[in-house]
């Protein structure tokens, strides 16, 4: 089966690495730009957290329904929808006129945001056999810090050359053009597809039992409930609750930073925030390939996932607490830099431990509500940074924050993170 020619699923999953990469540029366009819209709306350190937190609003609850939604009537439909509607809000961006508007059309585009990385996930869980899960899933989110690098020079070039108006509108443009090619590219399974060879369907299906949506059900299922309740599903949306704190704050918080403590230019601001995201980029790909390599020499399939997000973790939460201590431009790009490449690390341990420790039909639910968690932090690392900085007048105990919350998201995923035997979407291995 390993020498099979067709391979179709990987065109799947680089449709979703782009995907990404459009979800992150659209996202970090607005802390790009910020700088900009400042000047326009004369913002408060406070506001401009609001404005950053707003978003989170709409997106941490679409999470869940997003994910809700793919396992009810699949992942194409809901990818489709999603992302005509975020790029129609993205595009939105430039309509608004004063703080009320900006933070109104934010917290809407949250919601065309909110059920991608969840429905990804879930056409992962339905196109890749288990061992190339981690991979893909590592593949996939590359896209996000990759889209997060691209935004500062891109968004800043347009924002310089045509105004800070147009660049929203034109990265809102590419997503439509994604959401027309996805349309006619994908399906929600790979025995739907006329391009999936039958030694290709068997390879992907090796190993479980396919129950790919919510309506294929076996009679004996256990409830939903009891699968969102499991302290695996809690412990890991706390966890991503953690990480996630921490990627918000490096997002929408590192441009200003630079500009308002280090003295960089609006210019130098757009090329500087972009190497984190690089070395992020690179991260996010290698985790996948890390994970599915300790697998397949250890054959402990919950312990790769664990090792590589709890030691990755608390790294990058060293990385960001010294970061905030450093006083040259850079060795604050320096840490920030390893930091998120750390962090990016962790990112596909967290959805392969959803597809380790809950059914396959209850992936994208049980995703959502670990990613509607995790995405909570959207709400408060924005807003509690900045009346932390309107407070203090520094940037230092923002950093303190954000690293002793990495530590403790590490802790739990180490302590209280255990193997479903009931699972039935894998082969039995041994328990971390």
């Amino acid at each position: 089966m390993e020498k099979n020619k067709s391979r179709y699923r990987w065109f799947i999953v680089t449709m979703l690495f782009i995907a990404m990469v459009i979800n992150y540029m659209d996202r970090a366009a607005l802390s790009v730009a910020m700088p900009f819209i400042t000047k326009s709306f004369e913002l408060t350190p406070a506001e401009k957290g609001l404005v950053f937190s707003g978003f989170f609003v709409g997106y941490a609850a679409f999470n869940f329904i997003g994910g809700y939604l793919a396992d009810k009537y699949g992942p194409k439909r809901v990818f489709l929808y999603a992302m005509c509607i975020w790029s129609g809000l993205c595009a939105m961006t430039a309509m608004a006129y004063s703080f009320w508007t900006l933070l109104i059309v934010r917290a809407l585009f949250g919601v065309g945001e909110g059920p991608v990385p969840t429905t990804a996930n879930k056409v992962v869980n339905n196109w890749f056999p288990i061992r190339e899960r981690a991979r893909a899933v590592g593949i996939n989110q590359a896209g996000g810090p990759l889209g997060g690098a691209l935004a500062g020079p891109v968004i800043g070039f347009l924002a310089i050359s045509l105004g800070w108006q147009w660049s929203f509108v034109i990265v809102g443009a590419i997503g439509v053009l994604w959401a027309v090619a996805w349309k006619f590219i994908a399906t929600d399974n790979p025995a739907d597809h006329p391009k999936v060879s039958a030694e290709e369907l068997a390879d992907i299906q090796a190993g479980r039992e396919v129950t790919a949506n919510v309506d294929d059900q076996p009679a004996n299922k256990p409830s939903l409930l009891s699968v969102l309740l499991r302290p695996s599903v809690l412990c890991t949306g706390f966890s991503l609750f953690c990480y996630n704190y921490t990627l918000y704050f490096f997002m929408t918080w590192f441009p200003s930073y630079l500009i308002d403590t280090k003295g960089v230019s609006l210019q130098q601001m757009s090329w500087i925030s972009a190497f984190p995201w690089l070395v992020g980029a690179c991260g996010m790909a290698a985790g996948g390939f890390l994970i599915d390599r300790i697998y397949q020499k250890t054959g402990r399939q919950l312990f790769s996932r664990k090792i590589v997000l709890v030691t990755c973790l608390t790294v990058a939460a060293l990385c960001i607490a010294m970061s905030g201590r450093a006083e040259s431009i850079e060795l604050v790009v320096v840490f920030m830099s390893v930091a998120i490449g750390f962090l990016m690390l962790t990112a596909s341990a967290y959805w392969a431990l959803i597809q380790d420790t809950v059914p396959g039909y209850y992936v994208g639910t049980a995703g959502g509500l670990m990613h509607g968690m995790g995405n909570c932090a959207g709400l408060f690392a924005p807003t509690l940074t900045g009346l932390i900085i309107q407070a203090t007048g520094t940037y230092s105990a923002a950093f303190v924050v954000t690293g002793v919350l990495g530590v403790c998201g590490a802790l739990a995923v180490g302590l209280f993170v255990r193997e479903q035997h009931e699972n039935r979407d894998r082969p039995s291995v041994s328990t971390c």
